[in-house]
């Protein structure tokens, strides 16, 4: 199971960071991360991390995300600075083996996802 948070009501230019705890799995060997979907789009990856720290951003999110992982307590987390409305999505966190691509068909399991809203 998944434990997602941060979501939220943000406005233009604003921050908010996500988090999400995987109590039941363990994190050796596994990328985790997130994918987004705004309503009427397909699910997208936006940035993971991988066991060995390698990280993945989608060009649209490079230089404004971050994301960061604390294996010791099986939680990523995903500072979003500078947000802005082409942001607004649900963001899923997800699991995939670490060495698979960041797409949709090798995602192992999926959070429940948490609403993130820009807006003015």
């Amino acid at each position: 199971q998944f434990v997602e948070s941060g979501g939220g009501l943000v406005q233009p230019g604003g921050s908010l960071r996500l988090s999400c705890r995987v109590p039941e799995i363990t994190l050796d060997y596994n990328t985790i991360g997130w994918f987004r979907q705004a309503p009427g789009k397909e699910r997208e990856g936006v940035s993971s991390i991988s066991s060995d720290g390698s990280i993945y951003y989608v060009d649209s999110v490079k230089g404004r995300f971050t994301i960061s992982r604390d294996n010791a307590m099986n939680t990523a987390y995903l500072q979003m600075n500078n947000l802005k409305p082409e942001d607004t999505a649900v963001y899923y966190c997800a699991i995939a083996s670490d060495g698979d691509t960041w797409l949709y068909p090798n995602i192992r399991a999926w959070g429940q996802g948490t609403q993130v809203t820009v807006s003015s």
